[in-house]
Formats: structure tokens, sequence, C-alpha cells
């Protein structure tokens, strides 16, 4: 018995030591796993970092590329459109500068806007007071363009818009006592690329967006509405064409005249700014009576090898219908944040499976949108419930443990913040170009001293991922602070503006407009020769 006993003593000291090696095991490449894991998110941070030297590298490669944009057509990856705005609404008549006002906020009546930019359009209608007077009213009508129609004719597509807004303007007729004798003013939106001859006119580019209307081709915008008014019996001119973008400059300026600068950073992103003429070389001799013009910059597509760019962005690019084009809103816009975070997850499933099996989800693009990104990375309940929601609904990874949750969020935080901070930087790069960043002089070659008192400088803003993405903005802010310094950065002020494409492209129309004693003296634009005094702007 004792040697029976002696050797079940030993089988089981035996057998423990193998359960023991093989949980040691277990945990040894548990660890392994977790340990390359972490080691892709160690990557990622170190190729998203933005240090402010980095930062401030960008800043002065936008100005560069700002420069070239203006000096020659294709000289920059930045596109620098003129816009032929040179003159902006505003609505304070105390106001002791308003070189690229209008005539002092005396706009007074009703005017109208259509914001066309996707599968819906808007139709709007504002009414104005006069000097010392707000927006007393807005009206605003949304409507879907059936599908049939996007891939119609031109004559179809606007005969429905116009139809539709002389359905508005009727509405009105009916419900008010107010019976116009003067001819209507819009503003017009148009969200898809076009090459602008005028501040009212403009070639299509090309359609997007699953437009497809193949008989637009190298047409006026403004002009193929204004035939569709003229056939279904509405007075109405079409005073401005213009993007969402300067609508929202426009609208920023009305409310605060030291707005010089939009930003739109939502699906996609784009900035546009005040330029002084002279500046704009591509066109010496532009001659406006405010001494400048609204400049759209297309920065989407701004690039530098100072972006830090990772494996995921190059893959995303790559297998996107626009390689090597729209760079910095590929970085940066509510459009992909949520598939680079996606393309992250994939990488780490793939290194381990600390996710479990992997998910086919996981391969498919854009299947984890931003704002679910957004919602993981907000997440402040204990257990990240959120977290296990959106990774269980959306992507099909159910189960995952807390550690491994709080890693995703980890994730999401660096993709945003390089996003944001990125965005700052662009933002900063306007302000260098025009002189408002605190260095003491510009890009565009008149110096202002490094005594010189620093300006009131207001941006206007907008885009669902400042407006509705708290960690965005609060990181946007954090980078704004720390390229320029606390000292120069209190005199900078980014102001949400919701609603240029609407209210923005009205106001423009009330500036432009045909009964606008300012209209005739201030909104052609010629060439020549000669000089304009652009010591008065900006």
């Amino acid at each position: 018995m004792g040697k029976v006993g002696f050797g079940l003593a030993v089988s089981c000291a035996a057998a423990t030591c193998a359960i023991a090696a093989i949980l040691v095991g277990k945990r040894v490449r548990s660890r392994r796993k977790w340990r390359r894991v972490v080691g892709v998110l160690k990557d990622l941070e170190e190729a998203c970092e933005t240090s402010v030297g980095r930062l401030k590298q960008v800043v002065d490669a936008m100005a560069v590329e700002m420069h070239a944009g203006l000096a020659s057509e294709g000289g920059s990856k930045l596109k620098m459109l003129l816009t032929f705005v040179d003159k902006l609404p505003n609505g304070f008549v105390d106001d002791s500068d308003y070189r690229f006002s209008n005539l002092e906020g005396s706009e007074r009546g009703k005017y109208y806007a259509l914001d066309l930019g996707g599968t819906n359009f808007r139709v709007l209608r504002i009414q104005l007071g006069g000097k010392r007077s707000s927006i007393l009213s807005c009206d605003v009508e949304r409507q879907p363009i059936p599908q049939d129609l996007m891939t119609s004719t031109s004559e179809d597509l606007f005969d429905f818009i116009a139809l539709s807004l002389k359905q508005f303007v009727e509405k009105e007729a009916q419900n008010s006592e107010f019976s116009p004798v003067k001819r209507r003013e819009l503003g017009f939106t148009f969200s898809f690329p076009v090459k602008q001859t005028s501040v009212s006119s403009g070639i299509l580019i090309k359609w997007t967006k699953g437009f497809a209307i193949e008989d637009m081709a190298a047409k006026d915008v403004s002009e193929c509405l204004q035939h569709a008014f003229t056939r279904n019996g509405l007075d109405m001119r079409v005073a401005v064409l213009v993007n969402d973008t300067v609508g929202t400059l426009a609208l920023g300026h009305y409310n605060d005249p030291d707005t010089v600068a939009a930003v739109i950073i939502g699906t996609g992103t784009n900035a546009c700014y005040l330029e002084r003429t002279d500046a704009i070389i591509k066109c010496q001799g532009l001659l406006t009576t405010s001494g400048g013009m609204v400049v759209n910059m297309e920065w989407g597509n701004f690039w530098s090898s100072h972006l830090p760019r990772t494996s995921y962005d190059g893959d995303l690019d790559s297998e996107s219908p626009n390689p090597n084009d729209q760079g910095f809103e590929k970085m940066i816009s509510g459009m992909y944040l949520g598939d680079i975070v996606r393309r992250v997850i994939l990488r780490m499933s793939r290194e381990s499976d600390i996710f479990g099996p992997v998910s086919s989800r996981l391969s498919m693009r854009f299947i984890l949108s931003t704002p679910s990104m957004a919602e993981m990375h907000g997440d402040e309940s204990p257990d990240l419930t959120e977290v296990a929601r959106i990774l269980k609904e959306e992507l099909q990874i159910p189960d995952v443990p807390l550690k491994v949750r709080k890693l995703v969020v980890k994730v999401c935080d660096v993709v945003t913040r390089r996003a944001a901070r990125l965005a700052a930087a662009g933002i900063v790069g306007i302000l260098k170009k025009t002189g408002r960043d605190g260095s003491g002089g510009s890009t565009s070659g008149r110096g202002r001293g490094t005594d010189s008192k620093m300006r009131r400088t207001v941006v206007a803003i907008d885009g669902s991922l400042y407006t509705r993405y708290a960690m965005f903005k609060e990181y946007l802010h954090e980078g704004l602070c720390e390229i320029l310094g606390e000292e120069v950065a209190q005199y900078v002020i980014l102001k949400v503006t919701e609603d240029g494409s609407g209210i923005g492209a009205a106001l423009l129309a009330a500036s432009y407009s045909s009964h606008s004693a300012s209209s005739s003296s201030s909104s052609s634009l010629s060439l020549s020769s000669s000089s304009v005094d652009s010591k008065r702007f900006l």
C-alpha cells in the first residue's frame, strides 16, 4: 500500500505540475498576445504623434501652399478658387472697420436661398429689417429629390426645383398681406464641383453624391436654374452662386464683422477666407472696390510630408475612389475617422484573438461610422456598455473583455486627437497667411511688425464633427492654444455658425441684390493692369 500510495502521490503531483504548466503556458501566450495588441496601439500612437513642433511645420506648409495656389493655377494641391465675392453682409452699423462689408447692414426685405447639395434640397426665406436690425424671421422647407431625377435631364431636375420654390413663394403670398413689387433675389448654394465665372455663375465640373445628369456637362448652373424659373413663371433672380463654406463666412460676418475665415468640419471639410486682391497673383489686375475677395481653399486636398500619415491612412487612400486625392480630408473629416478606427481594430484582431474569431464585418469598409466611433469614445459608464453594444451590433464582436474595450476607446482617442489637432494647424495656417497668428508678418509679403497690436479674429466654424463631438472640439481648441500660445490664442475666437448654406446664402443674395445701393458700385469685378489699394483690406 505504501508503494501504491507513493505512486499515486507522484502521479497526482505530476498531473498537478502538468496542469500548472498548461495554465502558465496559456498565461504566457495570453500575455504575448496582449503585448502584440498593445504594440499595435503603441505604433499607432507614435505614427499619429502631433507634437507642437510638428503642428507648426504643418502650419508653415499650409501657408506656403496657400501662397503657391494663389500664384498660379495648378501650383499647389490647394486649388485656392476665386469666388468673386468681394463684399460680405454686415449686421453692425457702428463698426468702424467694415472695409469688406456691404452698405452698413442696410439690407431690408425678403430674400431667398436654395440649398442643393445631396438627395434633399432646402428652400429658405429670410426677412431683414434694415439698419440696427437682425434677421426678423426665417422660414425653411426641405424636400427630397426623386431618385429618377438624379439621372434624368437638367431641365427635369431644375423644373422640379423651380416648381417647388414657386409653391414655397405662393404660400408666402397666401399667408401674408405683404405683396412685393420688386423681383425676388436668391442665393444658390450648390455643393458640387464648379468652376466659378462670376459671383452668380459657374460651370459644373462633375456630379457627385449619386447625381449623373449627362447633359449638364460644361453648363452654367445658375443659367439652368434661371431658365427653369422662366419656364415655370417665377420672377426670381440668382444673385449669388456659392458653396456652404462661403455661406458660413457670410453669416459669420453678418453676426460679427471680425470674422475673416470659415471652416466646415463634418462629413467632409473645407475652408475659405478673406484675401487681399493683390495677393491673388494668378489674377493680377483684378479690381474690387473692397480691395479683397473670398477665396475658396478646397483645403481637403492639402498635403505635406509633415502630416503624420499611418499605414492605415495609406490603405484607406489606395482603396478609395480617389487615391492620392483629398489627403487632408481623409485624415480629419467625419467620412473617414470611423473607418480608420475599424482598420486598427482589424489589425489587432489579426495579431491576437482577444476579440475572438476575426469578424467578417471588420473587413467591410465604412461599416463603423464616425458617429458610432464618437459614442464609443465618449462612453463614461464604468463597464463601457456603449462600447460593448456597438462592437456587438455593428461589428459582430460579442463578449469583449473590459480591458479590450478600454483599448478600443484609446484607439478612438488617438485617431480623434490627431484629426482635431491637424484641423487646428490648418486654421492657424490661414491666420499665418493673413498675418493674424502673432508672428509679426504674413507669407503674402506685408509685415506687421512684431510689436503690432493683435487684432480680435473670428473664425466661423460649422460641421457635425465640431458641433456634436465634444472630444474633437476639445482637442482642436487644445491644439490651437498650443500652436499660438495663450497670449495670442485669446484673440482668436472660433464661433459656431450653423446654416451658412441657407441663411448665409440668403444674406449674400441681399448683399448682391439688384436693389442694393452698394450693388452697382462693388459687385462687378474687372481685370486691369493697375493695382488696388490693398492697405484698406485686412
